[in-house]
């Protein structure tokens, strides 16, 4: 499930990218765009993110914002994967290489006294259950 998720947050970070680029380019090439490669290969790299968008919102949505109506679909699609590999990963996954970022800053917040972030680590096997040595005054 972890592979699957870091696969489609890459794809979707690839289709985003493409969108933000094509659409910088659009704002910057004007009228000439269609004759530029760049945007051209970009155009083929989004062509079907357009077509799914296209699909998918009515027709009352004109095609001339197509575009931008795909990268925030993208955007909206990459953070709910986001969060959802954050659910896998502090449900049993934390220990993975996928997922190292996540332990390193849970580790940080329970050195620095968060119980829950603690109670997350323990939870995945990754923090032993003695208390912290206290400090003497």
């Amino acid at each position: 499930m972890l592979m699957l998720l870091d696969i489609l947050k890459a794809v979707l970070e690839v289709a985003g990218l493409a969108l933000l680029g094509q659409g910088l380019l659009f704002l910057f090439a004007g009228a000439k765009r269609d004759r530029n490669v760049v945007y051209q290969a970009l155009a083929t790299v989004t062509r079907p993110v357009i077509r799914v968008t296209r699909f998918l919102t009515p027709r009352i949505v004109l095609d001339r914002h197509l575009g931008l109506v795909a990268f925030l679909l993208v955007a909206f699609a990459w953070f709910f994967v986001l969060v959802e590999k954050q659910s896998v990963c502090t449900e049993g996954a934390l220990g993975q290489p996928s997922c190292s970022a996540l332990a390193t800053e849970y580790v940080k917040r329970c050195i620095a006294g968060q119980e829950a972030s603690c109670e997350v680590l323990r939870r995945n096997g990754l923090a032993d259950d003695r208390p912290a040595p206290q400090e003497t005054p």
